[in-house]
């Protein structure tokens, strides 16, 4: 056979090239994955990529800084930390180096429970350190407490746990292997050791446990106490065969949950659910060991889950209350899920529980600051939190400074981006702290001033810092708040709401002059806010007629009806002859507030928003994002809804949005439209919403889902009727459900003592008829809907009569 070819010298050089290729090449891709942990140095991934490349690579410096500075940020796996130790043992041997290695895998064993790794740990101590290999009394002493923090944190792992009692077996046999003869008593107590292992192992519900027994019954022979190796009991103890039976009919209980557990195809979540499952009977066993093995199990599995931390650690703060735990528990559970505002809440309120000190709290709420959370209000409930901690310790001799800093640190991180509510949720507690612990009444007054600049147009903010100054007594302060924020437009009714509180107020708090005065500020804004609503009622109305007049088929019909409505109308440019002002003691007579007192609003301009009205005006005030969508569609769409297959849905979230209000009916289909009505001012939900579908069978399907609840609150769900809501306002006028104005914060019930709004009723059988009556007489103008007995409540087809008949009509009163 041939001699083998040498090697060339070009082949050898092609070789040396192809290295010096990989090398360059892996070179790059280190600097580009340090570049990239400059500029995001949470990137998980790359960081495990960056370990990866140095330790292909053999820069040892490197990898270990590489290695410390991921685990600043994140928990290493157990698989991470072997290969570091690993590495490290690999270099050197020196006690400087054991004492290093050492301290790696007892960090590595306090961050997640993992058999493997505590084997790695026990059996590195026992070769390496000189104490333990040589049997001195100290070197014995540590390696036992090493055993048996081993057993108590991963003993009672069913399938796993007995790895480690065979470990701690088989060292106490080398002990005893290495007693001379003549040591009778030495050799008897290492014998004894050895036996209660057997015992206590036999007693815990482990896998193999026959195989276990077996040994012992083998083992013992070995030391002179003969049984019969066809019986499975003989010469067992009693006590320890009662405890073997107990501990084998458990791990049968919990088998088919190991079962389940050892299915290496099951995804995530449904490896979850099964844990949850597991862990929801190890509860209802009561052994609150076990359950902690059992979660500490699943979070090394699952560790980003936070579901199993949360669970984890609620269980803890109900059942073991043991503050090291806690402490561990904790710590790890904010490291693996740093984006849960809850677990940073939690942990925050476990340390106040256990009496942590103000140092440790302070750096815990440190770092959930510094964490990324999903929302803003997750910011503002650990900011909460830190400040309701401080709070209950104040009588601790905390200084209040610690409060004021935590607020002002809060305002100016949250307050751009907080909503209304959760501003004024969190100044109005600010303000509160100020005044009732701070004892600085001027800093509460700023803390409200600073809120009126951001919501200046919510009435809750003025009607709480109202409530501040009434509830100390300065009532001037009160009375200085209520003028400068009466004339201010707000929400809904709250325009309304804050000029008859303004009248409480006084009425409660004021001298008669002071009344007056409140009296003579209101009566304008309120014939103002009353006007306007009679014009919108006089818009709805309007809508109501042509949506009427779209659904004629006949395009005849339509023009015909058109023309009708034309007539009824007077026209937009009418000369203004001699204009008619309204008589003084119309205006101002038989006006009451709710109070029960003379006040500015007329019955007609007080009537209650009904629900049929909100209804009527649906068409107005629908969400401006749907009527762009609409628009810019390719698809037809008709002026007006006619509302026979719409649902009128209210309570709902005012977070809610059009897309949240589709998922929600997305379940059962068929919704072709969706309008969320919008304040005229403020352009927020006011709750309310009209869903259009295509046919009544998918109607009556989100009938049914009355009361469900969309982002937490029970919505109802009713059928819209126009037409109801139309003759609600033909006859509603009339009755005396309609005669006040509700008030701020009023149920529909009436206090004692107060009365209803006097009516202003026309005289004489004079009528205006049409719907636009903005340029006739005040004291000729009917309420909406006012009828006689002797009229319909359309008021009929009269003719209309000029500003100059209306003259005289007066005078000859």
């Amino acid at each position: 056979m041939p001699d083998a070819a040498a090697p060339s010298d070009s082949d050898s050089d092609s070789s040396d090239s192809d290295d010096e290729g990989a090398a360059g090449a892996d070179e790059l891709r280190i600097q580009a994955l340090e570049r990239t942990l400059q500029e995001q140095p949470l990137d998980y991934e790359t960081h495990v990529q960056y370990i990866q490349c140095l330790r292909k690579s053999g820069n040892i410096e490197k990898l270990r800084a590489a290695r410390e500075e991921m685990n600043k940020y994140f928990p290493l796996t157990p698989k991470m930390w072997q290969e570091w130790a690993k590495d490290e043992a690999s270099l050197s041997t020196s006690e400087e180096a054991f004492a290093d290695i050492e301290k790696l895998y007892e960090r590595g064993v306090q961050e997640y429970l993992s058999i493997k790794l505590w084997r790695d740990y026990l059996d590195y101590v026992e070769e390496h350190d000189p104490s333990v290999s040589q049997c001195t009394t100290s070197g014995l002493s540590k390696m036992r407490d090493l055993f048996e923090r081993a057993i108590t944190a991963g003993g009672l792992h069913v399938t796993e746990g007995s790895k480690l009692w065979a470990a701690y077996r088989e060292y106490e046999m080398a002990i005893l292997i290495t007693i001379s003869d003549g040591n009778d008593e030495e050799k008897a107590k290492q014998v004894q050791r050895i036996r209660t292992l057997f015992h206590r192992q036999l007693s815990v519900p482990l896998a193999e446990m026959e195989s276990t027994l077996v040994e012992y019954k083998s083992w013992e022979a070995e030391q002179g106490n003969a049984n019969d190796p066809g019986s499975n009991f003989d010469g067992v103890p009693s006590n320890v065969i009662s405890a073997y039976k107990k501990a084998s009919d458990m791990y049968n209980e919990r088998r088919q949950y190991e079962d389940q557990l050892s299915n290496t195809g099951a995804s995530e979540a449904d490896k979850l659910q099964e844990f949850l499952k597991y862990l929801k009977f190890e509860e209802s066993s009561g052994d609150p060991a076990r359950v902690q093995v059992l979660f500490e199990r699943a979070v090394s599995e699952l560790p980003v889950s936070s579901d199993l931390w949360i669970a984890y650690t609620s269980y803890l703060d109900r059942s073991l209350k043991v503050p090291s735990v806690l402490r561990s528990v904790y710590y790890r559970a904010t490291r693996n899920c740093t984006w849960v505002a809850e677990l940073w809440v939690h942990y925050l309120l476990s340390l106040e529980r256990i009496h942590s000190s103000e140092e440790e709290l302070c750096h815990v709420f440190e770092r959930a600051v510094q964490c990324s959370f999903p929302t803003i209000t997750e910011y503002l409930n650990v900011y909460l939190t830190r400040v309701h901690s401080l709070r209950r310790r104040i009588s601790d001799g905390l200084d209040f400074q610690l409060i004021r800093q935590t607020f002002t640190d809060a305002a100016e991180f949250l307050s751009p981006q907080l909503g209304t509510e959760e501003l004024l949720r969190m100044n109005a507690y600010w303000a509160k702290l100020e005044r009732n612990i701070g004892k600085d009444i001027a800093a509460a007054r700023g803390v409200w001033e600073n809120t009126i600049k951001k919501s200046g147009s919510v009435l809750e903010v003025w009607q709480q810092y109202i409530s501040m100054e009434i509830e100390m007594d300065h009532i001037h302060e009160a009375r200085s708040l209520y003028k400068r924020c009466y004339s201010k437009r707000f929400a809904g009714s709250g325009s309304l709401d804050i000029c008859y509180a303004w009248i409480r107020f006084e009425e409660e708090h004021g001298t008669l002059d002071d009344y007056d005065l409140a009296i003579k500020k209101v009566t304008p804004r309120l014939k103002e806010l009353m006007v306007f609503k009679s014009q919108e009622e006089a818009k709805v109305e309007a809508y109501s007629t042509l949506n009427d007049n779209s659904n004629v088929d006949d395009s005849s019909q339509k023009r015909k009806a058109s023309k009708m409505v034309n007539k009824q109308q007077p026209p937009a440019k009418k000369r203004k002859e001699n204009p008619v002002k309204s008589a003084k003691s119309s205006d101002d007579q038989g006006l009451k507030s709710q109070s029960g007192h003379s006040g500015p609003v007329t019955a007609l301009e007080a009537g209650e928003v009904t629900r049929e009205k909100v209804e009527a005006s649906a068409g107005m005030k629908v969400d401006s994002d749907s009527r762009t969508r609409n628009t810019s569609s390719n698809e037809p769409k008709p002026s007006f809804y006619n509302d026979k297959c719409t649902v009128f849905v209210s309570n709902i979230d005012l977070k809610a949005n059009e897309d949240d209000l589709r998922r929600f009916f997305s379940d059962i289909g068929g919704a072709t439209a969706i309008r969320l009505l919008k304040d005229k001012f403020t352009k927020k939900s006011r709750g309310l919403a009209y869903v259009d579908f295509s046919d009544n069978k998918h109607l009556e399907a989100a009938l049914k889902k009355n009361k469900q609840k969309l982002l937490g609150k029970k919505v109802s769900i009713a059928r819209s009727d126009p037409s109801k809501g139309k003759k609600s306002r033909e006859a509603g006028s009339s009755s005396k459900d309609h005669d006040s104005f509700p008030q701020s914060g009023d149920d529909g019930a009436k206090s004692p003592g107060s009365s209803t709004l006097d009516k202003e009723v026309p005289k004489g059988d004079m009528k205006i008829t049409g719907k636009n009556t903005r340029f006739a007489p005040r004291a000729l103008v009917k309420p909406l809907g006012w009828t006689t007995k002797d009229e319909k409540p359309d008021g009929g087809t009269g003719e209309l009569k000029s500003n100059e008949e209306f003259r005289n009509l007066l005078l000859k009163k």
